[in-house]
């Protein structure tokens, strides 16, 4: 009966110390999930940061005219009224157009494809979206020939730009450079050499998307 009795006190003794070790391990395992998480979340910010301070900063060599400008505030593709889960994380390069596509209009839409087009292998990071109002049947014939996506402006989006320009967004939905369209068509090819120049250092500086 004594050696019994040892016996289960012996086991005892075991398990109440196998249930202080696991209690001394349970602050570690969420400490180290804890840290996980928070490196996780510096890995996939860091990068959008990076990029936005090169453009704060001037570190983009943009072409003479036309240079895109930051964005004052915080505006999003779902403040345009955009679905973000419809482009795939995605960095964007969004036109919104004039109510009516002129000529000029379809020579915004052919310089800034160039600008696209001469990503080259970067090209399936990102996605040229065309934000339509008005256009005639053989304009939408060109378009769908074209890498642009097409969708109709949204409400949302009509209501907060009063005038044509291109945007960009990140992956993340961000939407926090513009560019003024130039009004003279001699000056377009020089506008994609710059809207290029600025997404290639973005893409440069940024591993998402």
């Amino acid at each position: 009966m004594t050696k019994r009795l040892e016996g289960m006190s012996s086991n005892n003794t075991s398990e109440n110390n196998a249930a202080k070790e696991s209690s001394q391990l349970a602050p570690e395992s969420r400490s180290k999930s804890r840290r996980s998480f928070i490196l996780m979340l510096i890995a996939f910010a860091l990068p959008v940061i990076l990029a936005k301070l090169a453009l704060e900063n001037n570190w983009l060599a943009y072409g003479v005219t036309n240079q895109g400008q930051l964005i004052e505030g915080e505006l999003t593709l779902e403040k345009l009224g955009l679905n973000t889960a419809n482009f795939d994380e995605q960095w964007l390069i969004l036109y919104a157009m004039p109510e009516n596509c002129d000529s000029h209009c379809e020579q915004t839409l052919e310089s800034v494809h160039n600008s696209y087009v001469a990503l080259g292998s970067a090209m399936p990071r990102v996605t040229p979206i065309a934000l339509s109002q008005v256009l005639s049947s053989q304009q939408l014939t060109r378009i769908s020939d074209s890498e642009w996506q097409l969708i109709p402006m949204p409400a949302l989006a009509k209501n907060r730009m009063d005038h044509p320009q291109i945007l960009v967004a990140d992956p993340q939905g961000n939407v926090f450079l513009s560019h003024s369209i130039p009004e003279n068509n001699a000056e377009l090819s020089a506008f994609g050499k710059q809207i290029l120049a600025d997404m290639k250092k973005l893409l440069k500086y940024s591993r998402i998307g």
